[in-house]
């Protein structure tokens, strides 16, 4: 079985990956950690890819498949995966396509955390940083004990630059441009399930593990 869990910048993808992973017994596979993993054992991809990010230019879709491929082939992936973070383009979705095809497979669903813009902006404009352990802190949601101190070590929080307004914008106008036109692709594909992520995290997971085939829930077994 193979999930793709699509949302924008600030929907809990990461936290919701994990209740799905532990769920289900699917490999998480996420783009960032492949990449990484690729370029620290040195693999020929790795190097490869290492060039253009170094260049701080996109690394080429055949380049990320044939990553994506040798991570589908390792025995841990024979029940399938939770793709996160790929694809990310409609080229990227027909590559997937046509690799999963060699194998006899196919994206059985593709689950988007549908989170509204403005909740976005106030997801990630509120998140402050310790500087010195990285613990995150939200000044609506988890606000710390001391306003703008760590509880920890009293630190004072910053905020990450991925956290202010005009970053936060981009990645919402970079998510739109790539991503809405591959939420189009699977929902007329008919594998797209939305799942209103602008509610508690433990209502988004109840609908995200109910939405999936039932097959999905007994233990890993597809």
């Amino acid at each position: 079985m193979h999930v793709i869990l699509l949302g924008p910048p600030g929907a809990g993808k990461g936290t919701q990956a994990g209740q799905i992973v532990a769920a289900t017994g699917l490999v998480h596979v996420a783009t960032g950690d492949m990449f990484r993993e690729n370029v620290r054992g040195g693999t020929e991809l790795g190097l490869l890819a290492k060039q253009f990010m170094d260049r701080g230019e996109l690394v080429p879709d055949e380049v990320t498949i044939g990553m994506l491929r040798e991570r589908m082939d390792r025995p841990d992936a024979a029940a399938g995966a939770l793709l996160d973070g790929f694809p990310r383009t409609v080229q990227q979705a027909h590559a997937l396509d046509a690799a999963l095809a060699e194998r006899d497979q196919l994206v059985d669903i593709v689950l988007l955390i549908d989170v509204p813009a403005d909740a976005v902006r106030a997801r990630l404009g509120g998140r402050w940083t310790c500087p010195n352990d990285g613990a995150v802190y939200h000044q609506t949601n988890n606000p710390p004990q001391v306003a703008g101190h760590c509880d920890k070590d009293g630190a004072e929080l910053i905020q990450r630059d991925d956290d202010q307004p005009a970053a936060i914008d981009r990645r919402l106008i970079a998510y739109e441009e790539q991503t809405l036109p591959l939420i189009a692709f699977y929902d007329q594909a008919g594998t797209l399930v939305r799942i209103d992520g602008a509610r508690a995290l433990n209502d988004v997971t109840t609908d995200l593990l109910a939405a999936l085939p039932g097959p999905a829930l007994a233990g890993g077994n597809h």
